[in-house]
């Protein structure tokens, strides 16, 4: 578990910097921006409110057009006074033409007049994040308490004008059913036909969400992407707490696409991020009615202790250490990975390939130790009963290991997975199975591994097309060559592995320091 006190030295590369680095500002890589078009829940549950704290728990900024202030409560909704129109546009206006977000989320749209302004500011002003349009469209019609929210002429306009626009659109199956003209969503079944039908609309994805799916033991979300279905579970939480989930997960997906995620890939990190934070959430008494708002920064229980839950941009400088290296050098472990994560290290796995269980197991816990103190990840190579035993952040595992779906079910639905890749099959594998993000390569020839075939920068360039989860290269990296890796420029190559390049050096902290510079300048050259 992840105690959520984040030393600042250390944050993944799309927030601050390691203060210990000396990085110019014109080698930061931009902050990912979402921009919130809702209206304001008085009570904090939902809405703009709602979706400020996601983005700030997924680490990206949120800016905000308010569209309507509603007086509303944990009991219901006592009123609703729409912004003018005139006013919405210049609010429109005033972001969009100076902040440049990356992802425009919205939320509650009270008229077609709004509706009609917003898209002509987006065609006015285009959102793209990596070269690709973005916007999340949650279409907010009715409120917890049943208070209708959109009316048939504001439908009208979200499937004629907003939906042909938008990346992504994310209807509960009441607002799938009332998009669809009251069409009836009792099963699995129903909900992919539905995401089909709305897809015809046409949004390039479709979720459809099922957290009111009757008869399910399960939380099941269906996405269509127009060619395939993709179903996603979770663990029904039962809890009052759950007022402003739907704005939540959209508002999470719309961060997790600013960062340059895929469309699945986004979906699964937030729907996790969600779980995570209703079953934490979930005997946090705040009101006396039954629609009652959770905790999206698992901060209001004090010395609760949150796990460290996934993030794609702490791939982006990933130290894999090597005992056999640290004994040449005369350093210990645990100086060796306190050393990567001063430099800049934004994740550690540890492997030991020679070491018995017991020493393992209590290297790993201090090394662990050190990584929690500077908020950074802690995975282990391969040995999932280490893992468990010192509650480390997640394992990596190959191919000859045990599959995803199994290392799954065993560390449960926070821990982060990673699986070493080298063909689409195995990267749709992972996927299917649970992981978090594949390893592909060995991009270049390596000496940590013998007779292990390289895939070369091709390889790397066709695993990453066909993921569907976030990619790291491995194999060979050093500050020789991580330039020509991440100028690939493909949106779910997030970073590099690195083994000796790091900890077959005097230096460890230098060497660190001087391939997290590389990798910054790379990644502002080619965003």
């Amino acid at each position: 578990m992840f105690c959520a006190s984040p030393n600042p030295l250390v944050s993944s590369m799309w927030n601050l910097k390691p203060r210990a680095l000396t990085i110019s500002s014109s080698m930061e890589p931009k902050i990912p921006h979402v921009l919130s078009v809702a209206g304001s829940d008085s009570g904090a549950g939902a809405g703009i409110q709602a979706d400020l704290k996601a983005c700030a728990a997924r680490g990206v900024y949120c800016s905000t057009v308010i569209t309507a202030v509603t007086a509303q409560n944990t009991v219901g909704v006592q009123g609703v006074n729409v912004v003018p129109l005139d006013f919405v546009e210049k609010q429109l206006k005033s972001v969009l033409s100076d902040m440049r977000p990356h992802v425009v989320k919205t939320g509650m749209l009270p008229s077609t007049e709004i509706i009609k302004i917003l898209c002509q500011s987006l065609r006015e002003f285009p959102v793209q994040v990596f070269m690709k349009e973005a916007l999340v469209v949650d279409p907010v019609m009715v409120s917890t308490s049943g208070d209708v929210l959109a009316g048939p002429s504001i439908l009208d306009s979200l499937r004629e004008e907003l939906l042909p626009m938008a990346d992504v659109v994310t209807p509960n199956i009441k607002e799938a059913s009332r998009l669809l003209g009251c069409a009836p969503l009792e099963t699995i079944a129903d909900m992919r036909s539905a995401a089909k039908s709305i897809h015809k609309f046409g949004p390039r994805n479709v979720l459809v969400k099922g957290g009111d799916l009757q008869h399910s033991s399960d939380a099941v979300d269906i996405l269509y992407d127009g060619k395939e279905f993709f179903e996603f579970r979770s663990s029904r939480v039962k809890t009052q707490n759950s007022h402003g989930t739907g704005c939540t997960l959209a508002a999470a997906i719309a961060a997790e696409l600013a960062k340059g995620s895929q469309v699945p890939s986004a979906v699964k990190v937030a729907k996790r991020y969600v779980e995570t934070a209703l079953e934490y959430s979930k005997d946090i008494l705040i009101g006396n009615g039954n629609q009652r708002p959770f905790d999206h920064l698992l901060k209001l229980k004090g010395s609760f202790c949150m796990p460290h839950l996934f993030d794609p941009q702490d791939l982006f400088l990933y130290a894999v250490t090597d005992s056999r290296m640290n004994k040449r050098w005369g350093r210990s472990m645990i100086d060796a990975v306190k050393a990567a994560i001063e430099g800049g290290a934004t994740i550690v796995q540890i492997r030991e390939k020679d070491v018995e269980t017991r020493n393992f197991l209590e290297t790993a816990k201090a090394c662990l130790e050190i990584c929690r103190s500077f908020g950074v990840p802690l995975l282990i190579n391969d040995r999932i009963d280490v893992a468990l035993a010192c509650d480390a952040d997640g394992v990596h595992i190959g191919q000859s290991d045990m599959p995803a779906s199994i290392a799954r079910a065993l560390l449960g639905p926070t821990k982060i997975i990673g699986v070493s890749c080298k063909t689409p099959e195995q990267a749709e594998q992972a996927f299917v199975g649970g992981a978090d993000y594949i390893g592909s390569g060995g991009v270049y020839p390596t000496n940590t591994k013998e007779n292990n075939p390289t895939i070369g920068l091709d390889g790397l360039r066709t695993a990453c097309l066909a993921s569907k989860l976030p990619v790291v290269a491995i194999g060979g990296i050093n500050a020789s060559n991580a330039h020509s890796v991440m100028k690939l420029g493909l949106p779910n190559l997030k970073g590099v592995a690195v083994v000796s390049a790091l900890f077959d050096r005097e230096s460890v902290s230098t060497e660190t320091r001087t391939l997290y510079e590389l990798l910054a300048e790379s990644t502002r050259v080619v965003s």
